[in-house]
């Protein structure tokens, strides 16, 4: 059966995640998410089944997301299933908002969701985590995607799960990210430390940075993914004072290559 992986990735965790799920399922194209961002009209995937991978966002979906939801037609599809990655919790509330739009939108639901732990990158409020913490919670996780993996390959269709608590959380706090998350960035600042490498540039999926002399430059369509902070070999990208020092990360499965963007 042929599969159709859509993702969003900041760092690595969800195209890592992708790849995971695609190397069990065989015959799976795996698609950035990003690369619809400047396209119009619906998009209909060319395969049986479809997945969407991406992380959770203040309980939610990354606004990226929700809007490429929004445009599908899977009326083609035999099955759909989604995965999201978190740090913190939420799953269940952004797998539940992305059936809600998908059953709007495309005319059916979700026929599988699945949550799963990994390291967390918002690093506007914490370090994330390193060492053999980070690695052991990346093994869970990849044991976890193997048996999720298994059932989607069996065309297995759990009921979504159900966290009364976390849909509070997103019905409070998730507004208030999307009506503000692109211009986020207006807290973003370089320092001297910086070597005009590009990578900040060539790795946002938001195509939101710009190198103007040199250093980057922000132009407010952020989708606050942190990759451009987390993946700065010098550690030149902060968002205030709090950020300096704290742990950087990205997942070890997936090389800078990987996140840039192809012409």
């Amino acid at each position: 059966m042929k599969t159709v992986i859509y993702y969003f990735t900041g760092t690595g965790n969800s195209l890592a995640a992708a790849k995971k799920v695609a190397g069990s399922l065989g015959d799976t194209e795996i698609v950035p998410i990003a690369a619809f961002r400047s396209t119009a009209g619906k998009i209909t995937p060319a395969a049986e089944r479809v997945g969407i991978l991406c992380p959770v966002y203040f309980s939610g979906l990354p606004a990226m997301v929700a809007s490429f939801a929004e445009r599908l037609d899977l009326a083609p599809a035999g099955y759909v299933f989604a995965i999201v990655t978190h740090g913190g919790g939420g799953g269940s509330a952004a797998l539940r908002q992305l059936d809600g739009i998908l059953r709007e939108k495309a005319g059916r639901g979700l026929d599988a969701g699945f949550a799963v732990s990994m390291p967390g990158n918002y690093i506007l409020m914490y370090g994330s985590p390193a060492g053999e913490k980070r690695d052991r919670m990346l093994a869970v996780a990849d044991a976890e995607l193997a048996a999720i993996a298994g059932r989607i390959g069996k065309g297995e269709r759990p009921k979504l799960p159900h966290a009364p608590l976390t849909r509070l959380i997103r019905a409070v706090m998730y507004p208030r990210f999307r009506s503000r998350v692109h211009g986020e960035d207006r807290r973003f600042t370089v320092t001297e430390r910086c070597t005009s490498c590009g990578i900040c540039a060539s790795i946002c999926p938001a195509e939101n940075i710009e190198m103007v002399d040199g250093r980057p430059v922000w132009n407010h369509r952020c989708e606050l993914c942190c990759g451009c902070i987390h993946l700065c070999p010098v550690e030149a990208i902060q968002a205030g004072k709090a950020t300096e020092g704290r742990q950087r990360y990205r997942n070890p499965s997936v090389e800078i290559v990987e996140l840039e963007r192809r012409p």
